[in-house]
């Protein structure tokens, strides 16, 4: 097989057909489809018990599936054990063996499959992950980052076609973690494989990820680039769930040109057509927080924009930005998030406001969907 640093390796796209798993009465996959690209970096993203690691499992062969296959660069593994196929998994464990030395560890793969002269290809690989200096210190000398590229040197060193990682980050803190998706995402780049990651993070998927199947429910909810995802949700759930919107209740009231008009509790409104995915009457108009400009009643608003009035009832200093909660006219609170710039004084609980925003940043969802679909709170 190709040497990984030399080039990409052939043959590493998943086709999952059928694929799904039941336990008993439970099904925690329904059958899906999914294909994921030879040499994409590919996200499962999804709440706790939504079926992204048993998907995972499935394709590693670590979780027999209930029914349909599993080709991986074309061949169907379906039927072949974990140690047969042309994959490693990276755990959030790490299972770095702590008596052995950071060369060893990732040396192991090569020398339990016989091969004799593996420093090359080791020290090619701390090179890779940057850990060169380090190649003598045992795991518990080094940092989580650390150790984390040392369980992806030693997965990668065994040439796999497809490399999965499920929930890798999920013990480092905030800083290290936005490190280290940048890490990953570097490596995969320059490596060329195929990289399936599973994980709840919606921030580590957007930033790593080519392409996302977000999942809800044993089901993919949707699938697609992270901008086409956060700027086009089809559902609720992917609305709530990828970032943070605001899903306003209206109706369907005609057309003009390329726009739907809405009405709000009696304020007019408007979307684009093509940014809306349903042909209902009754929708939800979706606008997210960083969209919108919030002024001072009385101010001027540029015409041919969606406008709502309402009241300051929270601000919230967070450094980058400043989060507001308005209580609109249209009778529901809306989240605004203003970039911290060149500004007048912040406005405070009670100052009467314009929220604004250009009709073109809205969607138009379906409202026959649970509006608190993917917040955390719909079950609450």
């Amino acid at each position: 097989m190709t040497d990984q640093l030399s080039g990409p390796a052939t043959g590493g796209d998943v086709k999952l057909t059928g694929i799904g798993k039941t336990y008993g009465a439970f099904t925690a996959v329904h059958p899906l489809d999914l294909t994921v690209p030879q040499g994409s970096f590919f996200a499962l993203l999804g709440a706790s018990g939504c079926g992204k690691t048993t998907t995972l499992r499935m394709i590693a062969g670590l979780e027999e599936p209930t029914s349909g296959t599993v080709l991986i660069g074309g061949h169907d593994v379906t039927d072949l054990p974990p140690y047969r196929r042309p994959v490693n998994t990276v755990f959030q464990s790490y299972a770095l063996f702590p008596h052995l030395d950071i060369f060893e560890n990732i040396a192991f793969g090569l020398r339990r499959r016989g091969k004799k002269d593996v420093r090359k290809q080791v020290e090619d690989m701390l090179e890779l992950v940057e850990l060169g200096q380090y190649a003598r210190r045992k795991p518990h000398q080094l940092s989580g980052g650390q150790q984390q590229r040392v369980a992806v040197a030693r997965a990668l060193i065994n040439h796999p076609q497809v490399l999965l990682l499920d929930e890798p980050l999920g013990a480092l803190d905030l800083k290290l973690r936005r490190q280290m998706q940048l890490e990953l995402k570097r490596i995969q780049t320059e490596v060329g494989i195929t990289f399936v990651h599973v994980t709840h993070d919606q921030e580590e998927a957007m930033t790593m990820a080519d392409t996302i199947a977000v999942m809800n429910g044993g089901r993919v909810e949707q699938l697609g680039a992270p901008a086409d995802l956060y700027e086009n949700p089809g559902t609720t759930f992917v609305a709530n769930f990828l970032g943070q919107s605001n899903l306003i209740p209206a109706q369907v009231t005609g057309a003009e040109g390329g726009d739907l008009l809405l009405t709000a509790s009696g304020v007019r409104l408007a979307v684009p057509k093509a940014r809306c995915s349903t042909d209902a009457k009754k929708v939800y108009l979706g606008i997210r927080p960083e969209k919108i400009t919030v002024t001072r009643a009385g101010e001027a608003v540029a015409e041919g924009r969606n406008r709502l009035a309402g009241t300051v009832v929270d601000s919230s200093f967070i450094g980058v930005s400043t989060q507001y909660v308005v209580r609109s006219e249209a009778g529901q609170e809306i989240a605004v998030f203003e970039q911290n710039m060149d500004r007048d004084i912040r406005l405070a609980p009670g100052d009467p406001v314009v929220l604004h925003w250009n009709p073109a940043h809205s969607f138009c969802l379906d409202a026959a969907q649970a509006i608190d679909a993917g917040t955390g709170e719909e079950a609450a």
